[in-house]
């Protein structure tokens, strides 16, 4: 483990950071929204508010790994994440009706004014992060307004509500539903309300944060997870209700190690070990189902697997892995199959060419998609989370 967080720590310093670092608007704030797959930079292309907030959880979180170092790669860091903290506040929460927009333009005007909660999420993810940095009280109390906004307006008697207009009226939800379908709710979205929820009781310990994070789970437990099939379903009507056969990978593995994480914060002994429990199945059933050719495929849709083999994924299939070997001392399984997706994505993932950084896609040949590399769900969020946590994670395994 050791030697894999060595790598990781090396993949962080050395490209991602300073790949990020080059993606600066220094004239009009935030980060630039587009790089074509031929490294082509569109520096009028608009800021998804996803992407800035995702930039700002991970500057926030590598100056905070990088402090102790005390580097000009740690000020850079500290730089970028004030910098991307002032443009979130000035130009991606709206000021009238509350919340973040879905986009704004390159200038910082409001372009998609759509609220999703997914988005509330990321911002809140993100401020907790930057407030964990900075000390920034500030940062906090808009975290805490956006927690409001999401409890008072997208929430029902049984779960959270998903996609409005600009002042708060329900819309299609088009932007998280995939593959033919119109979901009501979603299991991703769920997902990354738990995650920024987590992160701000990491922050605040305030006991609304941790009744929220309990109701999660328990949509986690008795809805989202299917015992029968070992697997979270994945679109649902408003009750609920899977309305399509689709086992998402990369969803499975991404949260058998992140809700573990946020359920670890509670101290709840009990619904600690049912969790894990439940965590450590998705693992499992993923290393079992997904896990071919050194890597994860992406999904099976009503099954049909799907072969490509998407950066996001692979970077949330290391970390998955790796924590299953925590949670199973003695047992190598884990580990060797953490070790076997990064030398993966060394030689596939990596972009070799100058100016890039992670390629998006891979096609079930294993040979490049061209999709950007900068878009407005391409970022450093994933990849940076997997180098960070596995160095944390090496500690543990000492």
């Amino acid at each position: 483990m050791q030697e894999l967080a060595a790598k990781a720590y090396r993949m962080l310093t050395k490209q991602i950071v300073p790949f990020w670092l080059g993606l600066k608007d220094e004239e009009n704030g935030g980060f630039y929204g587009y790089l074509s797959y031929d490294l082509a930079l569109d520096k009028k292309y608009d800021k998804g508010c996803i992407l800035n907030s995702r930039i700002l959880w991970f500057f926030s979180e590598a100056a905070l790994l990088l402090k102790s170092e005390n580097s000009k790669l740690y000020l850079a860091c500290r730089d970028a994440a004030d910098h991307a903290y002032e443009f979130l506040v000035s130009h991606c929460l709206d000021p009238k009706f509350g919340g973040v927009f879905w986009s704004v333009d390159y200038l910082g005007s409001p372009s998609d004014t759509t609220k999703h909660t997914y988005n509330q999420a990321f911002a809140i993810y993100a401020l907790s992060a930057y407030y964990k940095m900075s000390g920034n009280a500030d940062a906090l109390s808009h975290a805490f307004d956006l927690y409001e906004v999401v409890e008072r307006r997208c929430t029902d008697d049984i779960g959270y509500l998903e996609s409005f207009s600009v002042d708060w009226k329900p819309s299609e939800n088009d932007k998280l539903s995939e593959n033919g379908i119109i979901a009501q709710k979603t299991m991703n979205t769920l997902l990354h309300v738990f995650e920024g929820y987590s992160a701000l009781y990491q922050v605040s310990g305030d006991s609304r944060v941790e009744s929220s994070l309990r109701w999660i789970l328990d949509i986690y437990e008795n809805r989202i997870f299917d015992p029968k099939q070992r697997r979270l379903l994945v679109f649902f009507d408003e009750n609920y209700n899977s309305i399509l056969d689709l086992y998402s990978y990369g969803h499975d593995i991404e949260s058998s190690w992140l809700v573990d994480w946020g359920c670890s914060l509670l101290g709840d002994m009990d619904l600690i070990e049912r969790i894990a429990s439940i965590n450590s199945i998705l693992a499992q059933n993923v290393y079992r189902e997904g896990y071919v050719n050194h890597s994860l495929r992406a999904e099976r849709d009503r099954g049909v697997e799907d072969e490509t083999r998407n950066w996001w994924v692979q970077a949330e299939t290391v970390l998955g892995f790796a924590h299953e070997a925590l949670k199973n001392p003695g047992d190598d399984t884990y580990l060797e199959a953490a070790k076997d997706v990064f030398a993966f994505i060394e030689t596939k993932m990596v972009d070799p060419r100058e100016g890039s950084e992670w390629l998006s896609a891979l096609d079930g040949d294993m040979n490049p998609i061209h999709k950007p590399i900068v878009e407005p769900w391409k970022c450093p969020y994933h990849n940076g989370r997997m180098c960070m946590n596995l160095i944390a994670l090496a500690k543990d395994f000492e």
